[in-house]
């Protein structure tokens, strides 16, 4: 399933001091990379935050993919 980030994952300068976050929670981007990233699986994840999706997971996924991407100018 296609995810676009940008669809799910916000930044406000008043919620957790602009971290990127799943849009109308307060859970950052960062803490669902990390459960991925010590090896949780996405079923493990939701029960741990039972008001997340598949695709908000995918979401983050799709944002670290894009970041990424980035490239700075020599």
């Amino acid at each position: 399933m296609p995810v676009q980030w940008t669809d799910y994952v916000v930044s406000t300068p008043d919620v957790l001091r602009g971290r990127p976050r799943i849009g109308g929670t307060r859970i950052p981007v960062s803490l669902i990379l990390g459960y991925l990233a010590a090896g949780a699986s996405p079923e493990q994840i939701r029960r741990e935050f039972p008001d997340l999706r598949d695709e908000h997971i995918a979401a983050c996924l799709d944002y670290a993919r894009d970041l990424s991407e980035f490239e700075v100018a020599a």
